[in-house]
């Protein structure tokens, strides 16, 4: 009996790492080629432009942020949307970075933490993550508001939280399950 329980254990991990990748190839076959190539943080990339803005509403969803279902972070606006299957942005908001940036690229949920300690000692909840950069894991989370001062920040300390207000973190978790698309964009 145990072999048949770990070979069924087997074929679910099989199952579910697959439809992670055909949701991330999914993703990926949505989003301008420009977008798809991930690149080192820090360097640059000429034919990597900025994607456009509408001058005229700055919070709009970036045109050629890709299609479909996704979450849509840019690391130039410090600015997150949540877009719904037909394209359209079921809420923006503004978030602060921690000191480690994703490359721009497709990525897709990876895993995800209802309440942990984040690296710099702040007790953070909601957590989504879909990247690692130089051992640094990287996604969005919100701090939990408490009666005692959060530790005082270290500015050597590489981080890879992408802070929300608690009010965007549960949009961001209710939204942002595991699988669903990220797409990073200067």
């Amino acid at each position: 009996m145990a072999a048949s329980s770990s070979g069924i254990v087997a074929g679910l991990t099989a199952l579910a790492l697959a439809t992670v990748g055909f949701l991330a190839f999914r993703a990926s076959a949505t989003v301008p080629a420009e977008l798809s190539r991930p690149r080192a943080a820090g360097s640059l990339d000429v034919s990597m432009s900025k994607v456009p803005r509408d001058k005229k509403e700055p919070d709009a969803l970036p045109a050629g942020s890709g299609a479909g279902q996704r979450v849509v972070y840019s690391v130039d606006d410090d600015r997150v949307w949540l877009v719904d299957e037909a394209g359209k942005v079921k809420r923006t908001f503004r978030v602060t970075p921690g000191s480690v940036d994703p490359p721009t690229g497709v990525y897709a949920v990876t895993s995800r933490s209802n309440a942990v300690t984040g690296t710099d000692g702040a007790p953070i909840e909601h957590v989504v993550r879909f990247a690692t950069m130089d051992n640094v894991t990287i996604g969005f989370s919100a701090a939990v508001k408490s009666a005692s001062p959060l530790p005082d920040p270290n500015p050597t300390l590489r981080t890879g939280g992408i802070r929300e207000s608690q009010a965007d973190g549960n949009a961001m978790w209710d939204f942002a399950t595991i699988g669903r698309a990220v797409v990073v964009i200067r």
